[in-house]
C-alpha cells in the first residue's frame, strides 16, 4: 500500500482536482438559482411570493441545469471515492495526475455542453463517456491491486 503523505504529488493532484470538482458542483447549484431568479420561476410558493415570480416545475432552462447538476451528483462522488482508493495503489504520478485532470476537465465540459451552451450529440456523450471510463479504470485498478488480499 502506498504512503498517503500530503507531500506526495499524486495526493496533491487528487486534492487539487477534487477541490475543483467540488467548486464546480457548487457552481451548478448557483447556476440553477440564477436561472430561477432571472426567469422568475420557483419550486416553492414562498420563494415565488417573496421574489415576485411563479411556481413552475417544468421550465426547460432550469430543468436542463438541474439535470446537469443531478448528473454531477451521480458521478463526482464516485470519482472522489475511487480516486481516493486509487491513491492507495501507488500509481505513477504523471499518469494519475493525467487521469484526475482529464476527469475534471471532462466534467466541466459536460456541464458546458449540457447546461450552458447545449450542443448536439455526441458532444455531451463524449464529455460524459471519458470520465465514466476513467472511473471504471480506477475502480478496476483498485480491485486488481487488492484482490489477493481477499
Amino acid at each position: 500500500m502506498a504512503v498517503l503523505a500530503l507531500s506526495n504529488p499524486v495526493v496533491q493532484s487528487y486534492i487539487v482536482y477534487s477541490a475543483i470538482l467540488a467548486l464546480k458542483l457548487i457552481s451548478v447549484s448557483t447556476m440553477t438559482a440564477i436561472a430561477r431568479m432571472t426567469r422568475g420561476v420557483f419550486a416553492n410558493p414562498e420563494d415565488a411570493k417573496t421574489l415576485k415570480g411563479k411556481v413552475k416545475f417544468d421550465d426547460p432552462v432550469v430543468e436542463r441545469i438541474r439535470r446537469a447538476h443531478l448528473n454531477d451528483l451521480e458521478n463526482i462522488p464516485a470519482f472522489w471515492v475511487l480516486g481516493a482508493l486509487y491513491l492507495t495503489t501507488g500509481p505513477v504520478a504523471a499518469w494519475a495526475t493525467l487521469l484526475f485532470r482529464v476527469y475534471a476537465v471532462s466534467r466541466i465540459v459536460h456541464t458546458i455542453v449540457y447546461a450552458l451552451i447545449p450542443l448536439p450529440q455526441p458532444a455531451r456523450g463524449i464529455a460524459f463517456g471519458i470520465p465514466y471510463i476513467i472511473k471504471w479504470y480506477m475502480g478496476f485498478q483498485v480491485a486488481m491491486y487488492y484482490i489477493s488480499a481477499v
